[in-house]
This record gives C-alpha cells, sequence and structure tokens, in this order.
C-alpha cells in the first residue's frame, strides 16, 4: 500500500512498445505521451501538491468516510495488490522502462504471496510435520510465523508492513488449512492429491470473493457487469497478460485515499495506521506498523468487515484527500535517503518516471468525457489543471462523478478491465477453467461466498 520495493538509481528511458512478457509491466496506451516533461519545475509542482499541509493533506478539516465500502476492503485490496505485482527495482529519480522491470508477482490471482513457490521451492512457509499445511505458529496463534528477528515468514515481506495487512495474511493461511482438512475429511486422502485440491477451493473461492464482492463496491456493479457482458476495450494482450502501468502507478492507488488516521484493532486496541514518532524498535508502539509481536496486536474483523456482530468502521472516500499520518511515512527505503517521506508525493513523481499520460488525455482515449476545468481548479495555480497526474484524476473523478462511493468512469474501467483481464488470462483460473462454477464452501448466502465467510471458515471471525 505504501511503497513497493526499494529505490535504485539508473538512467533509463521508457519506449513506447504496447507488449510485454508474461511477468512484466507494460501499457494501456501506449501512444499517449507524457503528462508532462520530466523538469525541475514540473517535479517542484508534484511535491507541492503532495505535501504535508497541502491540497491533498485535510489537516484538521473534515475527511467523510464511505458507508457503502467497510474499512477493511481498503487491506483487502492491499492485499490483492501485493498478490499481483512486485517492483523492488523502480526509482523515483530515473526513467522506469515497463519492460525492463520484471514482476516478482505473477499477474494472476494466484495467492503466490502466501503459497510462494510452492511446497518445494519455499518450504519455511510450510508445515513440515503435517504435510500441505501452511506454517502456523503454535505459540503465537494470533500472528504470523517469524524467525528470529521478527521477520514474518510470508511469500511477500510487504504482507507484513502494518498488522492489519499481516493479519489478512494469516487468515488467508488459517483458511487454506482449513479446506486442506475438508478435503480430507471429505475422503481424500492421498496428501499431494489433498493439498492440490485445497489450493485449487482456495484460489477459485478468493477469486470469486474479488469479482464479485471486492470488485463491485471498488468500481461499480454496473461497470463490472457491462466489461462481463461486452468484453474488454482498452486492456489487451497477446499471448499472457501483463501488468499495465496506468493500473499499478495510478488507477489502482486508489484506496491511499480509503485509508483511515486511526483504527479500532480490538476491543483492547485502537491506534493510528502509522506514527512517525514511534521508536522503530519498539516491539509494541503505539500504532499499526508491522514486524511487531505483542498480545493485543490481533485484528478483531467485525471491526472491519459486516461479518453479522458489530458495526464495522467505514473506509474513507475515495477522493484526493488522504490520511494526514500518510504525509509523515515512519519508513525510507535504503539507499534512497532524499526519497519523500510523504506518500501522496512518491506517487505522484512515479508519474514522471514512468512517463504516464494525463487523466484527460486517457479519459478521452477512453471515449469518456473529461472532467470540467471547475473540477481542477485547485491544482491551476500548479500548472497542473489541464494535464493532470492520473493518480489525481483518477481521485478526483471518483469524487466528483460517484460522490467518493465509488471510483469514477475511467478509473473504474481501467481496474475492472485489468482484473477481468487478468481472470481471462490466466488458464487456472475459474473464470476460464469452469466459468459456470459457484463456490461450494460454506456461505451466509447459497452459491456465493464472501470475505466475511472466508474469515468464518478459517475461524478467525
Amino acid at each position: 500500500m505504501t511503497h513497493h520495493g526499494q529505490l535504485y538509481l539508473r538512467d533509463i528511458v521508457p519506449p513506447r512498445s504496447k507488449y510485454y512478457n508474461r511477468g512484466r509491466f507494460g501499457r494501456l496506451f501506449p501512444s499517449l505521451p507524457p503528462f508532462a516533461a520530466d523538469s525541475t519545475p514540473v517535479r517542484t509542482a508534484l511535491m507541492e501538491l503532495g505535501k504535508q499541509g497541502g491540497i491533498m493533506d485535510p489537516g484538521g478539516a473534515a475527511n467523510p468516510d464511505n458507508p457503502n465500502i467497510f474499512a477493511g476492503f481498503t487491506f483487502f485490496g492491499q492485499f490483492i495488490d501485493h498478490d499481483l505485482t512486485f517492483d523492488p527495482t523502480s526509482s523515483l529519480e530515473r526513467q522506469n522502462d515497463p519492460e525492463s522491470i520484471a514482476n516478482f508477482r505473477t499477474p494472476a490471482f494466484e495467492l503466490d504471496s502466501v503459497y510462494g513457490s510452492g511446497r518445494g521451492a519455499s518450504p519455511h512457509l510450510y508445515d513440515q510435520s503435517i504435510p500441505g499445511k501452511l506454517l502456523l505458529d503454535t505459540g503465537f496463534p494470533n500472528d504470523l510465523p517469524r524467525n528470529s528477528q521478527n521477520t514474518a515468514l510470508t511469500g511477500d515481506p510487504r504482507n507484513d508492513e502494518n498488522t492489519i495487512v499481516s493479519q489478512l495474511h494469516l487468515a488467508f493461511v488459517k483458511f487454506h488449512n482449513a479446506v486442506l482438512e475438508k478435503v480430507i475429511t471429505d475422503g481424500m486422502t492421498d496428501r499431494n492429491q489433498a493439498f492440490e485440491e485445497a489450493q485449487r477451493l482456495v484460489r477459485w473461492h478468493y477469486q470469486w470473493i474479488v469479482l464479485h464482492e471486492f470488485l463491485p463496491h471498488t468500481a461499480g456493479q454496473k461497470t463490472v457487469d457491462d466489461v462481463l457482458k461486452k468484453g474488454r476495450k482498452f486492456f489487451d494482450w497477446r499471448n499472457e497478460p501483463f501488468i499495465p502501468v496506468e493500473f499499478s502507478v495510478a488507477a489502482y492507488r486508489f484506496g491511499h485515499s480509503q485509508v483511515r488516521p486511526f483504527y479500532r484493532l480490538n476491543d483492547q486496541f485502537a491506534a493510528p495506521i502509522f506514527d512517525a514518532t514511534q521508536a522503530p524498535d519498539n516491539p509494541d508502539p503505539n500504532d499499526l506498523s508491522g514486524g511487531k509481536r505483542a498480545p493485543r496486536r490481533f485484528v478483531k474483523w467485525s471491526n472491519f468487515f459486516d461479518t453479522g456482530s458489530d458495526t464495522p468502521q467505514s473506509s474513507k472516500r475515495i477522493d484526493t484527500t488522504l490520511s494526514t499520518p500518510l504525509f509523515t511515512l515512519p519508513f525510507i527505503p535504503p539507499n534512497l535517503p532524499t526519497n519523500p517521506r510523504s506518500l501522496a508525493q512518491r506517487n505522484l513523481l512515479r508519474h514522471l518516471t514512468f512517463s504516464l499520460p494525463s487523466g484527460q488525455r486517457v479519459a478521452k482515449a477512453m471515449r469518456i468525457r473529461p472532467l470540467e476545468a471547475k473540477d481542477l481548479s485547485d491544482i491551476a495555480p500548479l500548472g497542473l489543471d489541464k494535464h493532470t497526474p492520473l493518480w489525481f484524476y483518477v481521485l478526483r473523478e471518483a469524487d466528483r462523478v460517484a460522490g467518493g462511493q465509488t471510483l469514477g468512469p475511467a478509473g473504474g474501467r481501467i481496474v475492472t478491465e485489468v482484473f477481468i483481464g487478468l481472470l481471462e488470462g490466466d488458464r487456472m483460473s475459474y473464470v476460464r477453467e469452469n466459468p459456470e462454477w459457484t463456490p461450494t464452501l460454506p456461505s451466509v448466502k447459497k452459491n456465493d461466498f464472501r470475505i466475511a465467510d472466508l474469515l468464518k471458515f478459517a475461524g478467525v471471525a
């Protein structure tokens, strides 16, 4: 959610080609020019736009809730991101070539962030005493297993960035183990076959949640239905899918605006998402930073999803304001000490290094009416109102067109087409292998499966 890998310095100019090999990034609109030249004045304007106390920082002003999306979906969205993309090499200070940047996640909803490279290549993720089960720490059942230096044993280290996403990762580990037990109880005694069947069920139920719950909440049911019925118009790939930078660097970062400054984790513990004043070596700080282990650091999921009890916290609206703690992140990637602490500044600078087009040009290419000048008048003094960075544009579009409840027409279409395109491109997804399939695990509603059902089946809610 907050950073995507370590940063290194090089000087590469991006190509304008369209199609890339599996496991790499590409472009949806390769013919569109960058929104601006990478120059000192433009970088200064972006830094001003994304600074603490600037236009995107609500400060003491109201930052409205979105009552239609519960707080847990912010972190489920982060979990999905970590399942699809991982770029540990790109820099904010150089031009990035999407074709040269390897995606260290496969662009598929297959949970390699949980399963790693499999039982043979990632044995540290598996319980060697119980074949097919993922590893849990029996001494600390409410935390991920960790090594002697407190590093979580996961397929993706970013799933320990904050307490909430690490607890969600733990829920998926327990979900797999519960599904495996059911498969064995149902009569599949061969351990290898049982593992493969459990993994398939876990992946397909996860994919169902992504397509039938998360995506409609995010982009709107109308947009999802249109793409499913009429097909994709813009996310075109040959042979196998890639991750478009318009998605990964801009549109899918909408979740940053949904982050609350403060969360009620459980009945005993509530804290800010990040607090830069906390000592980094504090084993139990008064924030929700990751990499910590303490009895109070667990999630009561009824505070984050509708599990049938309690009242879940809401996410924030999708708009151009970010919660104030995100302007003073407590971590700076190594080897680049000048990297800004503001998440907004980091996101905006990536538009230059990845040569992203403006939101207006993307909207026109999608045959969507662009925002009016009055909708962007607040950034006119920065010279960004006519050629607006795509991420900011997507957020402002959601605010002006959808009232901050969902993404707007351009942002929602990008996210929907990429999600559905990845499912359609994965030969092992249920959408590709068995499109008439419906969930088979216990659920509140027959032939359906929601994140609350997953949490209950995993035994964590």
